[in-house]
């Protein structure tokens, strides 16, 4: 039996607008949903019961009884970690209690969800690449230098640029033997979509870390999906932030180990070289 919060993280964007109230109801409290009548639900979605129903049956439950007794299962499973969106009245301790508890409830999403097809095919392009570029935009620049700031241990050229023209440029360079790793939580940044699909036309290897089915999805040579929802729009991205850091350090590691003792000097290089400006106990 599938988990009903996943599912309902899953069918978002596929839900009418008036179920996704009743999703975000939902989310918001799920504690409160298990203990709430289907009127009670409607007025809190602010939609009307048949409504309720079509969201149930749209993830896959039989009717609103059967998604509570789902949900319960899954909070069970899940403990605490539930997904919630933070709200302009939240206070400050609440804020804490979401963003924490949505980043582990992500992380165990994408331990649970991750393609390691997908992971292994993308680890061997690295490990095979002459020339590896991260690009990224936005809120995914700074997760595109953090994959600078590890890949270049690797003792091949590296570079991670959030600039339009130079990623334009880059990707007119490509070769076979050139990864390129763009990064999008939406996969639906225009300008990251049209690199990504020059650099592929060039014979580039395309990684792309964002989510499955999106328009950067469909030009790249693998997707390794993050299986996160946030509202883009309000807020800056948090825990999708989190999930591509977290794939950046398995992609690091997986290449690290194809590479086995080839990169271990360079490591220690790299750790002799910082320890002179580390102050001693």
């Amino acid at each position: 039996m599938s988990d009903v919060i996943e599912l309902i993280q899953t069918h978002f964007d596929r839900l009418s607008k008036s179920e996704k109230k009743v999703a975000d109801a939902i989310l918001a409290s799920p504690e409160t949903a298990i203990h709430t009548s289907i009127a009670s639900m409607a007025v809190l979605a602010n939609v009307s019961e048949p409504t309720v129903n079509r969201f149930c049956r749209s993830i896959q439950c039989k009717g609103f009884p059967d998604f509570k007794l789902r949900l319960a299962q899954s909070l069970a499973s899940h403990g605490s970690f539930v997904r919630r969106e933070i709200s302009p009245q939240d206070d400050m301790g609440t804020v804490v209690e979401k963003v924490i508890h949505s980043t582990i409830s992500s992380l165990q999403e994408l331990e649970k969800q991750i393609d390691h097809h997908a992971l292994r095919q993308s680890v061997d392009i690295l490990t095979s690449a002459k020339r590896i570029h991260f690009y990224g935009l936005g809120a995914s620049g700074p997760v595109a230098q953090d994959a600078l700031n590890k890949f270049f241990r690797l003792g091949v050229p590296v570079d991670a640029s959030t600039d339009y023209l130079m990623q334009k440029m880059t990707a007119a360079m490509a070769t076979p033997d050139t990864a390129f790793v763009v990064i999008s939580y939406t996969g639906r940044t225009q300008p990251l979509i049209e690199v990504a699909a020059e650099a592929a036309m060039n014979g580039g290897k395309v990684i792309a870390l964002t989510t499955p089915g999106s328009p950067l999805s469909e030009v790249a040579t693998v997707t390794v999906g993050a299986p996160s929802r946030e509202n883009t729009d309000l807020f800056t991205p948090m825990v999708s932030r989190m999930l591509h850091l977290t794939l950046i350090d398995i992609l690091m590691t997986g290449v690290t180990l194809a590479k086995g003792d080839t990169v271990e000097e360079n490591f220690r290089k790299v750790k002799s070289a910082l320890s002179s400006t580390r102050r001693t106990i």
